[in-house]
Order: structure tokens, then C-alpha cells, then sequence
């Protein structure tokens, strides 16, 4: 340990972040620890959107890409076109200027935003599914839980002031996994340690079925991820050497089949109305068919 008991400090980067894994286009640029980012809706708008948005925030910071030292993006789950949107524009800067890629989950990223030691992250994958994982905070010996982050305000759409557990890594409870809400996997971890926090869409879309399967929780149903949370996982995982060559990030889209053609969507309808039929009388269907949306 350093003298005084002091932590290691990690190493100081210089790091671009692209997250446009749901409606929000999303970019963050974090030097030395300060973050600058900007988050706004897209709709579908991502790839003309993304690119400038990054420009502008490499200008405010007077860098060039070759002054970078990884670029990092939203690898998924979420939507596919998305998350071909920020893994190709993060391969296309790395192979231009040479730089490592850190790929990072779209639920981790949640998770990081919350501030929360312990976390269940859902989005609503459409379809009557959801995306769904849970983390726990491994906290180093010796190491603090939490320490405040706040972003650089000199940016037209920045980044909140989050509280995060900079030093600490997130340990997977449950991996990113493709779910039904009436089928919610079980998570043992939450019936041996209190305080967990419920955070994203799928709170809002299957916030009932969620809350009934785990437990009584804070939750944050508008929760979307963001690019400044990318940037704090993804220095972590650079320090500890967890970088990859640009042609070798990949999304990471969870469901097997990114889109069902005409036939299986109505097979999905027809099937879901049995399931809404066969539902016992003054109960709502745990899911209901959103195929096309």
C-alpha cells in the first residue's frame, strides 16, 4: 500500500465513450477523471447525430484522436441497429487512429448511473421481453464505497452528478439474459442481502411483474444509459488491461433473432391473445405483444 494508507490511484486517461443502444444518442469524453458528454433523443437519428456530437466535444476540449488513449461504446443488449451504430463508429476511430476498444454492457451502464451498491437492470426489449441482469459492487480492501463524480457543466447536454464507487468493480449476480415477465429468472443474492435498486425501462414497461418476483425496491424506471457511465466502466477495465483490438469488439445483442418477420409476429400476437385469454378473470396478461414497435 502507497505510504499514509492511501489507495493506488489508477492510471489517468484520456477517453471517448459512444452509447446508442436505445432511443438516445449518447457520447462522453473523459479526461483525467473530468467528464464532458452529451445525451440527447434520437429516435432514429443516431448516425447522423453521433458523429458531430463527438466532434464538438473533442473541440470544447481542444484534443485530437490521436491524444486518446481508448474509445470505448455501449455494446448491448438493446436495440441492433444501435448497437451497430456506436461498435461501428468506435471500430472506425480506433482503426483510424490506432487506438484499443473497451466494449461495455448497456445494464452495467445502468447500474453505474445509479449509484447504488446493489442493482437489477432492465430494458424493455419489446415483444413482451426484457433485458435483465444484476450487480453487485465488489468493494476493494481498504477501499471507500462510493466517492462523487461530477461532470464538466460547460456543455449544452451534460452529464448529472452521479454518485459512483469509482474503486470498485461490479460483480455479475445475474448475466444479461433475454427475459419474459412471467417467466422472471430467480436471483438467490436477494433474498440474503437487503438494499437493492431496480433502474431502466423495464421497470416502466413490467414494473409489477419485477417488483413481484424480487422485492420491495427503490426503483428508477426512466433510467436510459449513458455515454459518461460508459466512460467510468470502461476506464476501469482499460486499467486493468481489459482492452481489445478494434476488430475484435462486438456487440452484444442477447436475443438470438433481432427481428421476426411478418408470419412469426403474428404467430407472437396469436400466442400472447391465448396467453391473454386463458389469464384468470380481474388479472392482466404478464405480457402483451408489442412485435413491430
Amino acid at each position: 500500500m502507497p505510504p499514509n494508507g492511501s489507495r493506488r490511484q489508477r492510471p489517468l486517461m484520456r477517453l471517448l465513450a459512444l452509447e446508442t443502444s436505445t432511443e438516445y444518442c449518447s457520447c462522453a469524453l473523459r479526461v483525467d477523471g473530468v467528464v464532458r458528454a452529451s445525451h440527447v433523443l434520437a429516435g432514429q437519428s443516431h448516425s447522423d447525430l453521433l458523429l458531430p456530437a463527438v466532434a464538438r466535444l473533442m473541440a470544447e476540449a481542444g484534443l485530437g484522436f490521436s491524444q486518446l488513449d481508448v474509445i470505448a461504446f455501449g455494446a448491448g443488449p438493446g436495440s441492433f441497429t444501435g448497437l451497430r451504430i456506436a461498435c461501428g463508429a468506435a471500430q472506425g476511430l480506433a482503426f483510424a487512429h490506432d487506438l484499443p476498444v473497451v466494449g461495455v454492457s448497456s445494464l452495467e451502464t445502468l447500474a453505474e448511473a445509479s449509484g447504488a451498491p446493489r442493482v437489477i437492470a432492465a430494458l424493455d426489449a419489446r415483444m413482451g421481453e426484457l433485458y435483465l441482469a444484476a450487480f453487485e459492487r465488489a468493494i476493494p480492501p481498504g477501499g471507500a464505497e462510493a466517492s462523487t463524480q461530477a461532470a464538466d457543466t460547460r456543455t449544452v447536454e451534460t452529464w448529472t452528478t452521479q454518485t459512483w464507487a469509482t474503486d470498485a468493480e461490479w460483480q455479475t449476480v445475474l448475466a444479461p439474459s433475454l427475459a419474459r415477465p412471467d417467466a422472471l429468472p430467480a436471483l438467490f443474492a436477494l433474498t440474503q442481502t437487503a438494499g437493492w435498486f431496480g433502474t431502466g425501462s423495464g421497470f416502466a414497461a413490467y414494473g409489477a411483474a419485477l417488483l413481484a418476483r424480487y422485492a420491495p425496491m427503490q426503483i428508477d424506471a426512466a433510467a436510459v444509459p449513458h455515454a459518461a457511465a460508459v466512460a467510468a466502466i470502461a476506464e476501469r477495465c482499460a486499467a486493468r488491461g481489459g482492452t481489445v483490438a478494434a476488430e475484435h469488439a462486438v456487440p452484444l445483442y442477447v436475443r438470438d433473432k433481432v427481428a421476426l418477420d411478418v408470419r412469426e409476429q403474428a404467430a407472437l400476437r396469436a400466442a400472447n391473445a391465448q396467453r391473454a385469454a386463458a389469464a384468470p378473470r380481474g388479472r392482466e396478461p404478464a405480457a402483451t405483444a408489442k412485435a413491430g414497435a
